[in-house]
């Protein structure tokens, strides 16, 4: 069984990667997607998106990193992900689930689930050319308006040499509103010898134990419950060994990682701004932990008391005080 953090776009950022996986829930994370438009990047890129090729494509606490890309041209997606390998990179995860619309309108992401052969050629393409023994991952939706072609493109990623496959249990129409139809990936997962990750939906224990039982799927991957439950990953593993859970991801627990990430943050120097991809990291600071507490509310009641008392503060230094004080 494997727990993979979701590479969320906007979220899962370089920092915020090294925190979750630092409380030892994960067993796998990738990153953000790098977008292939019109050319091989050159390695600075790389390494602003995926800082963790400079140490071995791993978190500082030795999490595995995946190097995620998203586009259409298939000779460039195959030439970039050639380039990541050469830079260190453990695994190439190629993204055809994201569902923004500024990236659908440039036909990435979601967008290909409407093209069915495209897929097929990216993801063949990319496995031609990278090593054999770099895996090759794609991560899709059920489908774009609906889910009558999600078993024709699995089988396409599959046929086309595919290592693995992570379903998000919803179309792009559907968003992020529940429910997530884990039903569908068990009849996908019927029909697959590649293994098969479920993504969706996964806020809590009983979820993730609902998810497999409904799925099939041994390896789980988890997005926005990792960030509304810092310590889900931790959770979810004391409850793999019938271990008590309970108070793994109490308020105080995750307060703790708060003011954790606002402390490392703060210590970044001038000469290290450019290893985060961060140009101001007091901007940053404060709308990151925003950012976390309105998604923790979900999961701790006491989130929502600390976003009101900072949401309208701009100082770093401020927000960390009333962490610090809380």
């Amino acid at each position: 069984m494997k727990i993979t953090l979701a590479p969320m776009e906007g979220v899962a950022d370089y920092l915020t990667r090294q925190l979750i996986t630092g409380t030892g829930g994960y067993d796998l994370c990738v990153t953000e997607f790098i977008r292939i438009t019109d050319t091989v990047y050159p390695a600075s890129v790389f390494y602003r998106l995926c800082p963790e090729l400079r140490h071995g494509s791993q978190t500082l606490g030795g999490t595995p990193v995946h190097t995620q890309l998203l586009g259409n041209h298939v000779t460039l997606m195959a030439e970039n992900a050639c380039k990541a390998v050469q830079l260190g990179a453990r695994g190439i995860d190629l993204n055809f689930g994201c569902p923004a619309k500024t990236v659908n309108r440039h036909k990435g992401g979601a967008a290909l689930l409407k093209e069915p052969e495209t897929i097929f050629r990216l993801v063949e393409a990319v496995r031609k050319q990278v090593p054999a023994n770099i895996p090759v991952t794609a991560k899709m939706r059920l489908g774009y308006d609906s889910s009558e072609q999600a078993m024709d493109i699995a089988s396409g990623i599959e046929a086309a040499g595919a290592n693995g496959l992570t379903i998000h249990a919803r179309t792009r129409k559907e968003g992020y509103r529940p429910p997530a139809h884990w039903e569908k990936l068990a009849k996908i997962r019927e029909q697959l010898s590649t293994p098969l990750t479920a993504n969706g939906e996964i806020w809590t224990v009983e979820d993730y134990h609902k998810c497999r039982t409904i799925s099939g799927c041994e390896d789980v991957m988890i997005g926005r419950g990792a960030v509304s439950r810092p310590l889900l990953g931790c959770e979810i593993k004391a409850s793999q060994k019938s271990q008590d859970h309970s108070t793994i991801d109490n308020w105080p627990n995750t307060l703790a990682i708060l003011k954790s990430f606002a402390e490392q943050t703060l210590a970044i120097t001038d000469d290290e701004v450019h290893l985060y991809g961060i140009v101001n990291p007091q901007r940053y600071l404060a709308d990151r932990i925003k950012q976390w507490l309105r998604m923790m509310t979900k999961g701790h009641q006491e989130a929502t008391t600390l976003f009101d008392t900072i949401k309208r503060q701009t100082c770093a230094q401020s927000i960390l005080t009333e962490l610090k004080a809380t």
